[in-house]
């Protein structure tokens, strides 16, 4: 049980709300019991009460309460052959940015059940970086390229980059059915609902949020066809639900897909969803024009392989 502390808070975090303030300096701290001190009044920011929503400014005084670990031992970290992979699999970084080529399987972040995701591992590998967060998220089965702001200003920078849809953000996945030749545009607004046992999934319907992907065929497999897909937009599961939407459900997708048809497909030895952040360009804060790329990773590749040799 630590004492009660004051934290001032500097100048990379100026602008984050308490609840994710507090959920960086309470390691471990669960986050049902961070909202419930905030309920309760316990955490004060200049002497007054705080609210999850209440943003922070340079120089702030946050008055933290005595808080004991819900586990009543140290948080769970990632295992050292994980922070090696991630530190191979960083593909750009400067004093203000960072990105990586995502491993599949891996969560952006930690919560609902999950210990730790690239976030709280990058934090532990960067110790000297005050200030670490996510750009944007990739779901926990897509691999590829995933950015994270290394300040408070540039993660505002690219927020409104990706918000304004400036962010050149292209994918590779293996759909079922033959795609037609040439580009196949999908503006369907999505929708969240309630998906079996509570998962929340997204649903083509007129009164979602408008959403874009324009899909390229790069080229067909028997049944399958490789396709470039372009985002537009950045609505959770875009692409997932977007290909579904028109016959084209990603391969080994357990939300959107189709099991006779990854049936097919399993035993070539596919055991993870087939979509990939192959590439990101974007304007830097500091520097300009940043393009990345990461190829496939070699479980995709060899599948691939295997089909053209069918």
């Amino acid at each position: 049980m630590a004492g009660v502390r004051t934290e001032t808070v500097p100048e990379e975090l100026a602008g984050q709300r308490i609840d994710n303030y507090l959920l960086r300096v309470l390691k471990g701290v669960p986050k049902t019991r961070i909202y419930r001190l905030l309920r309760r009044g316990e955490v004060r920011v200049n002497g007054g009460r705080a609210r999850p929503a209440t943003r922070l400014s340079a120089g702030d005084r946050v008055r933290i309460p005595p808080v004991r670990e819900a586990t009543g031992g140290e948080p769970m970290k990632p295992s050292a052959q994980i922070m090696r992979r991630l530190e191979a699999a960083i593909i750009h970084e400067d004093e203000r940015i960072l990105v990586v080529d995502k491993p599949s399987g891996l969560a952006v972040h930690g919560g609902s059940g999950i210990a730790y995701g690239v976030v709280e591992a990058l934090r532990l590998m960067r110790p000297q970086a005050r200030f670490l967060d996510l750009a944007h998220r990739l779901d926990r089965e897509t691999s590829g390229c995933l950015v994270l702001a290394k300040r408070r200003s540039s993660l505002r920078a690219l927020h409104a980059e990706f918000r304004e849809g400036r962010v050149d953000k292209r994918y590779l996945a293996l759909v079922h059915g033959r795609f037609s030749d040439g580009t196949r545009r999908v503006e369907a607004p999505l929708r969240p609902e309630a998906g079996k046992g509570g998962e929340r999934l997204m649903r083509v319907h007129p009164e979602g949020v408008s959403a874009r992907t324009d899909f390229r065929c790069l080229r067909s497999y028997g049944s399958w066809s490789l396709v470039e897909a372009i985002l537009h937009t950045g609505r959770m599961h875009q692409i997932r639900a977007h290909a579904a939407s028109i016959g084209h459900p990603v391969a080994m997708d357990h939300r959107y897909g189709s099991r006779v048809a990854d049936q097919e497909i399993r035993p070539l030895g596919l055991r993870r969803l087939f979509l990939h952040a192959s590439s990101l360009g974007f304007e830097a804060p500091h520097c300009g024009r940043i393009e990345v790329e990461t190829p496939l990773p070699d479980e995709l590749a060899k599948l691939l392989e295997r089909l053209a040799d069918d």
